[in-house]
C-alpha cells in the first residue's frame, strides 16, 4: 500500500476512534451511567450553577406553561431577565408527558423558543421529565384557577395515576421521553435531564384517595426504563433524579428508590429545605459518591432554609444550588405547605415561603437579591 494512502487511512482511523470515545468535556451518548471521571470533567467545564425552579407567574402548572394557548414567551423573557440580573445561570423547568401526546411538534417548537430566550439571558435549563407531586389527575386544556391562599394548588403529576397504573401507556411514555430528549440531545443550551422529581413522594395536598395503588412500586419499576430511554435517545447531557427524603450516610440506609437514583444518575442531585447545618450534612454524605452535586430544591424561609444560610455552604463545596421559585404568581408557592390545612385567604404569610421576586419584578427582600448578586459575583 502506498505510504501516502496508509497515512491517510491511519489518520481517518484515529479520528473515528476519537469520535467514538468522545471528549469528557462534551460526552457522546452513552447507554450506561457516565464514569465518575466523565461526570466530574463535565462539571469542571460549568460555571458555579445557581438558579431557581422556574415557571412563569402566568401559569399555575407545567401544562399551562407549555400549552399553545397559554405559552407566554414575552413574560418568560421578562422574568428570565430578572434572574439574569442576579447572575443566575440555570433554571430547573418541568415538562409533561401529555404535552407530547397533545402536540409533539408544537411542544418541541415551544421548548426551542424557551431555550432561545434562556440562552439570550445566559441561562441553561435542567429539564424535568416526570414528577410524583401534587394532583395525580392531570388533564389537557384549560386549567382551573388557583385555590385562594393555597400553596401549589394546581400543580399536576406526570404521568398521572391512570397512566401510571396502565401498562398499555408505557409505549406512549417511552415515545415522549425519546421524542423530547432526542429533539435536544445535542443541544448545548440544555444543561441536563432530571428524570423524575421526588419519585417516591406520596403526592401531597388532599389527593390521597386519587393516587395510584402501590404508586411507589410502579414508579420504582418504571424509572430505570426512563433512564434507558433517555440514553437511547442520545442524550449528551447528564441525567439525574434528586434524592429528597432520607438518610444518605451509607449504602445500607438508602431506600430501593434511592439506590436506583444513585446507580443510574450521571450527576447527583438532592433536595434540602432545612437549616444550614443539615444542608452541609447532606453535602458531606453525598460527597462519598464522587460525583458532581446539585441541590435542585432549597430555600423555605420559615424552615430556616435561606439564601444567606445555604449559598455560602454550596459555594464552599462547589455544589450547584437551585431554589424553589423565582416569581410569585399562580402557583402561590410563597404560601407555606401548611396552607393546604389553613389557607391564607385573608392575608399574606408573615414570611414568604418561596420565591425571589414579586409579580412586578421587585425583589421580595432586597437584602436577599443583593446577597445573591454578591455571592455569584454579578456586578
Amino acid at each position: 500500500m502506498p505510504r501516502r494512502l496508509l497515512t491517510i487511512l491511519c489518520t481517518v482511523t484515529t479520528l473515528l476512534l476519537l469520535a467514538g470515545q468522545g471528549s469528557l468535556a462534551n460526552p457522546r451518548p452513552a447507554l450506561q451511567q457516565w464514569s465518575e471521571s466523565a461526570a466530574n470533567d463535565w462539571y469542571a467545564h460549568q460555571q458555579w450553577l445557581v438558579g431557581s425552579d422556574y415557571i412563569p407567574a402566568t401559569a399555575i402548572n407545567e401544562l399551562e406553561m407549555w400549552q399553545a394557548d397559554t405559552f407566554d414567551p414575552a413574560r418568560i423573557d421578562t422574568e428570565l431577565g430578572w434572574a439574569e440580573s442576579l447572575g443566575m445561570n440555570t433554571m430547573r423547568v418541568f415538562l409533561h408527558d401529555l404535552l407530547w401526546q397533545q402536540d409533539a411538534e408544537g411542544f418541541r417548537k415551544r421548548v426551542d423558543i424557551f431555550l432561545g430566550i434562556a440562552a439570550k439571558h445566559h441561562i441553561k435549563p435542567l429539564f424535568v421529565l416526570f414528577d410524583s407531586c401534587w394532583d395525580p389527575n392531570p388533564h389537557l386544556g384549560k386549567q382551573h384557577a388557583p385555590v385562594p391562599g393555597v400553596h401549589n394548588s394546581g400543580w399536576v403529576q406526570s404521568p398521572g395515576a391512570a397512566a401510571l397504573e396502565d401498562p398499555a401507556q408505557v409505549p406512549r411514555l417511552e415515545a415522549y421521553v425519546k421524542g423530547i430528549v432526542g429533539a435536544f440531545a445535542n443541544d448545548p443550551r440544555v444543561l441536563g435531564w432530571d428524570i423524575w422529581n421526588e419519585p417516591d413522594n406520596d403526592g401531597g395536598g388532599n389527593y390521597a384517595k386519587f393516587e395510584a395503588h402501590n404508586k411507589s412500586a410502579l414508579v420504582l419499576a418504571l424509572m430505570p426504563k426512563v433512564y434507558a430511554w433517555a440514553r437511547a435517545a442520545g442524550a449528551t447531557q447528564p441525567l439525574t433524579s434528586g434524592l429528597w427524603n432520607g438518610n444518605w450516610s451509607s449504602p445500607d440506609t438508602l431506600s430501593p428508590m434511592e439506590k436506583v437514583q444513585i446507580r443510574e444518575s450521571d450527576i447527583i442531585s438532592f433536595h434540602n429545605y432545612s437549616k444550614p447545618d443539615d444542608f452541609e450534612r447532606s453535602v458531606l454524605q453525598l460527597q462519598k459518591f464522587h460525583r458532581p452535586l446539585i441541590c435542585t430544591e432549597y430555600m423555605a424561609r420559615a424552615n430556616g432554609s435561606t439564601f444567606q444560610g445555604t449559598l455560602p455552604i454550596a459555594k464552599k463545596y462547589n455544589v450547584g444550588a437551585i431554589n424553589w421559585g423565582l416569581v410569585a404568581g399562580k402557583t402561590q408557592t410563597y404560601y407555606p405547605w401548611d396552607s393546604w390545612e389553613h389557607p391564607y385567604t385573608d392575608r399574606e404569610p408573615a414570611m414568604w415561603f418561596h420565591e425571589v421576586f414579586r409579580t412586578d419584578g421587585k425583589p421580595y427582600r432586597q437584602d436577599e437579591a443583593d446577597f445573591i448578586r454578591q455571592i455569584i459575583g454579578r456586578k
